[in-house]
């Protein structure tokens, strides 16, 4: 069975334990552990001694804003700072009160602290005076602490987007025929496979890999399974052996419960993946960094703002999910008339765009855009911001 090279993340609809804003050992153990690099944590650190710079705050940023559910990390960020992406200075404008990112609430009231030709960020009580105690309860992650980015537009990718290091699903169980011998496989219904199902309950359906290829230097860099749906393992498939002493192949019974798209013949089975709750937030890379778009997630040509993109780089090449990178429009070519030779000249590289790495495989990441000003295309720039 195929070995996933996988990072999954927190679909929206995951649930996991959320500890409230609070005082409490039990609350300051789950934030000292949640994933802040050093190289956040001393930026926050170095920016709650000094606060910021009027310069470096937003010109609309407001005097206070109270957080609504639906606010993300990015809107926040983005409200208050030029940049989005620095969001450890305005988590560090006030680390006694804001200990992590992964901790800001809905009803919260944040406010600029201006004095002394410095932006500091304060907490008020929430509206209505509500006491906000240290308690644990298991809740949804939309009804909690904000999201990094709208996690309804990632949510479907985040365990369903798979990059093979090899085409190892050729030779992974195949659905071989379907109930009552119908063309299409719905939501359950049966269908019946051939291969060794001995290895999970639960799986995933894709359909024939296609390579991603390096624009610069054409390596294939990893296989993007096309995710169509999911199923439950019902009994498993045997050879009987009939009256006159014939084998007989009995396919193994699979439950269809999930599709993205219709299930066929042909389709392959992989294990489903655990679903992993750690969280993460927008930065920048911290040392410079490039590559290209490989491609756009689907069979889109183009992409906009709020679509994938699939990049030529991964984990081994420093990549983080959550980094924020810049996107670059590539100048075109141009004939000077200002003079008789009439020169071929190409314009500039001109950044459009920011987008945000939420799932990393060794070689190859996904990106969304979160704002860009013309369509992206493969072998499309990128850099950090």
């Amino acid at each position: 069975m195929s070995r996933f090279a996988r990072l999954p993340l927190v679909p929206p609809s995951t649930w996991f334990v959320a500890v409230s804003l609070g005082l409490g050992a039990a609350a300051s153990a789950w934030a000292t552990n949640y994933p802040i690099t050093p190289g956040q944590r001393a930026t926050a650190q170095q920016v709650a001694e000094a606060g910021v710079p009027l310069s470096e705050l937003s010109p609309t940023a407001p005097d206070s804003y109270t957080i609504k559910r639906g606010d993300t990390l990015w809107d926040i960020s983005k409200l208050f700072l030029k940049s989005p992406w620095r969001w450890p200075e305005l988590w560090g404008m006030n680390m006694d009160d804001i200990r992590n990112p992964h901790l800001i609430y809905p009803g919260q009231i944040l406010y600029l602290d201006k004095t002394g030709g410095r932006a500091r960020l304060r907490t008020a009580k929430p509206i209505g005076d509500e006491k906000l105690s240290p308690r644990v309860r298991a809740e949804p992650l939309p009804n909690d602490a904000i999201a990094s980015v709208p996690m309804h537009l990632i949510g479907p990718f985040l365990n369903d987007a798979v990059v093979l290091d090899t085409n190892t699903l050729a030779t992974a169980p195949r659905v071989v025929a379907t109930q009552e011998g119908r063309v299409i496989v719905s939501k359950g219904e049966n269908a019946y496979v051939r291969g060794d199902l001995s290895a999970a309950r639960n799986w995933q359906l894709f359909r024939e890999p296609k390579p991603l290829v390096d624009p610069v230097t054409q390596e294939v860099l990893g296989f993007e399974a096309r995710y169509v749906g999911a199923a439950d393992y019902v009994r498993p498939g045997e050879v009987r052996t009939t009256p006159d002493g014939k084998s007989e192949i009995i396919p193994a019974t699979i439950t269809i419960t999930n599709l993205r798209e219709e299930a066929n013949i042909g389709d392959r089975l992989s294990p489903a993946p655990a679903r992993d709750v750690d969280p993460f937030a927008p930065h920048a890379p911290g040392a410079p960094m490039s590559g290209r778009i490989i491609s756009v997630y689907g069979d889109g040509l183009n992409a906009g703002q709020n679509q994938i993109v699939s990049l030529n780089k991964g984990a081994r090449d420093g990549i983080e999910r959550g980094h924020v990178m810049a996107v670059w429009r590539a100048g075109t070519q141009r004939v000077d008339n200002t003079e008789d030779k009439r020169e071929l000249i190409r314009l500039p590289d001109e950044r459009h765009g920011l987008m945000f790495v939420f799932r990393v495989f060794e070689r190859v990441s996904y990106a969304l855009i979160l704002n860009v000003q013309d369509p992206v295309t493969a072998g499309d720039l990128f850099t950090q911001p």
